[in-house]
C-alpha cells in the first residue's frame, strides 16, 4: 500500500512542509500533493485525519502521520535504503547530530523566524534590520554550525541528508535578506537551495502575495 498524500499549505510558505515535500522526492516516491488554505482552517475540516490538525501531513491509506521529522523518519523506515535514497546517515552519531539539528532549528532562534519568516523567502523581502536579540541567535547560530561546514562541502557529512534542507533554509531566512554570512556558511545555503527537490518546491505556483 504505497498511496502517498501529502498535505501542505496553500501558499508553500511552511519550512516543515517543505521538509516533508523533500523527504519523498529524495526519496523518489510517488504521491500526490494536497494544499490546505490555512487561514480557513481547513484543517479542522471533515475528512482531514491528522491528529494534530497540522500541516504537513501525510496519508497511506487510512493512516495519518503529522509533523516533518516524523512523516521525514517514517519515510527513511518505511522505505529503506538501497531500495531508496537514504534521508538520514548511516552513521549513528551523524544520524544523532542529523536529528539533534532537526530539533534545534524547530525549537530555538525564534527572534529569527519571527524578524525572517518564510514570508520572506518566497515572497517581499524583509527590511528591518535583525534586532539585537535576533543578532544573538544569529551569533549562537553561526558559531554551533560554521565548524561542522568547515570542510566546505554542500553537505553536514559525506552524502546528504534531511538534516541539510533544514539548516539551509535556516541560513537562507538570512541570506536572502541581506544578512551577510560566513562565505561558506552562505555558500552551503546557495547550493541546497538549488538542490533539484528544493528547486521543485520553490517552483511551485505562488500568488503575489501570502493569502
Amino acid at each position: 500500500m504505497n498511496d502517498l498524500t501529502l498535505y501542505v499549505d496553500a501558499n508553500y510558505e511552511s519550512p516543515w512542509a517543505l521538509t516533508a515535500f523533500v523527504a519523498l522526492e529524495e526519496k523518489k516516491l510517488p504521491y500526490t500533493l494536497e494544499t490546505k488554505v490555512l487561514s480557513k482552517k481547513e484543517t479542522f475540516g471533515p475528512g482531514y485525519g491528522a491528529r494534530t490538525r497540522r500541516i504537513p501531513a501525510l496519508r497511506r491509506g487510512d493512516f495519518w502521520l503529522a509533523e516533518s521529522v516524523a512523516i521525514a523518519e517514517y519515510l527513511a523506515e518505511s522505505f529503506p535504503f538501497p531500495a531508496h535514497p537514504r534521508l538520514f546517515p548511516e552513521n549513528l552519531e551523524e544520524r544523532a547530530v542529523c536529528r539533534e539539528i532537526q530539533h534545534w532549528l524547530r525549537t530555538d532562534f525564534m527572534a529569527i523566524r519571527e524578524q525572517r519568516p518564510t514570508t520572506t523567502l518566497w515572497f517581499a523581502r524583509a527590511t528591518a534590520p535583525l534586532t539585537a536579540g535576533a543578532e544573538d541567535a544569529l551569533a549562537r547560530l553561526i558559531s554551533a554550525v560554521e565548524p561542522l561546514l568547515a570542510h566546505g562541502r554542500p553537505t553536514l557529512f559525506g552524502q546528504w541528508c534531511i538534516a541539510d534542507v533544514d539548516l539551509a533554509l535556516m541560513l537562507q531566512r538570512l541570506n536572502l535578506n541581506g544578512t551577510a554570512l560566513p562565505p561558506k556558511l552562505k555558500a552551503y545555503a546557495e547550493a541546497n537551495w538549488q538542490r533539484p527537490s528544493v528547486a521543485k518546491w520553490n517552483a511551485l505556483p505562488r500568488g503575489q502575495t501570502p493569502v
